[in-house]
């Protein structure tokens, strides 16, 4: 069935009141309803042709009005999308034109001076092959949101048990977490925590929020998960005692190439897209996402999912 628009919504609505006030006005006598007469009178037939008259004009005005209000609506959100597309593309150009240049830059070096020690060779080889690894994470992360935007009503859901796949994202990260002296403590965490949803989109929602503690929240800085069940979905809290961010950012935080701090994010290798896919990722699987300042001084974000 197909949608109504704004301004068609708004037409009927005035035209559905109007109608039932003629109706109450015409057959009824007066408005506490106690005595009902028949259309005898010729006064009655002229003033239910006069209603009708009216009403005919009224809608033909609230037809034009209402094609006016959808043209506009649709131009704001088509200028809108237009923006949208653009910011996005600056931002993707200006993602790539960074790590392409660091490369082009080590291997023109290398190919013009081949004489270059070494260990020389060999530190700009690995530069190069970290910045294409930050490339190919870049791509990796446009591809998953445009496959959430285009294609989510085609994503396969199965079951997913939520407790291991937290389990196996903490195995994973164990040394990136060692390294900065930081703890994950997911006591809280109950287990055969089981949903139906993608096995791939569950796990980037809570790989991407434990890197971004790791990436951002500072030495030493401790990881809590916990959930609680609700009738038809599960609410987690997930936060860290790190550095935080200023509140004038929760808002965007969200925001697809949003950084908090531009020089420090790209140096920490982040591709900007981390809680963008995060969130994207929640509300395919009817649920939703919220960020705050935690407690501890760092950041928390709840948000749940449906069973």
């Amino acid at each position: 069935m197909k949608k109504l628009s704004e301004g068609r919504k708004m037409f009927l609505s005035v035209m559905l009141i109007f109608a039932a006030y003629a109706a109450i006005f015409i057959i009824f006598d007066d408005y506490d309803r106690r005595a009902e007469k028949p259309l005898n009178e010729m006064a009655d037939w002229h003033l239910l042709w006069f209603s009708v008259v009216v009403m005919v004009g009224l809608a033909f005005l609230l037809h034009r009005y209402a094609l006016h209000m959808d043209q506009r609506i649709s131009r704001e959100q088509a200028e809108k999308q237009n923006l949208m597309r653009r910011e996005l593309t600056q931002n993707i150009a200006h993602e790539l034109k960074t790590p392409v240049a660091s490369i082009l830059g080590y291997m023109e070096t290398l190919d013009d001076n081949p004489q270059l020690p070494t260990e020389t060779q060999r530190q700009f080889i690995r530069r190069s092959h970290s910045q294409a690894q930050r490339l190919t994470a870049l791509l990796q992360d446009i591809s998953t949101l445009n496959r959430m935007d285009s294609a989510s009503g085609m994503i396969e859901r199965e079951q997913v048990d939520v407790s291991r796949l937290v389990g196996d994202i903490v195995e994973e990260t164990k040394l990136a977490l060692q390294q900065r002296g930081m703890t994950f403590h997911g006591e809280g965490l109950p287990q055969g925590i089981v949903i139906i949803g993608n096995t791939s989109l569950i796990y980037s929602i809570f790989r991407n929020l434990i890197d971004n503690s790791i990436s951002y929240a500072g030495q030493g800085a401790a990881i809590t998960l916990s959930a609680i069940e609700l009738n038809d979905r599960w609410q987690f809290t997930f936060s860290d005692n790190g550095a935080g961010v200023a509140p004038e950012h929760l808002p965007r935080i969200f925001e697809r190439f949003y950084r908090v701090d531009k020089g420090r994010s790209r140096s920490m290798g982040g591709t900007g897209l981390g809680l963008a896919i995060v969130k994207n990722a929640i509300v395919l699987h009817g649920g939703s996402i919220t960020a705050r300042l935690s407690n501890g001084g760092g950041l928390a974000f709840d948000f749940t999912l449906r069973k």
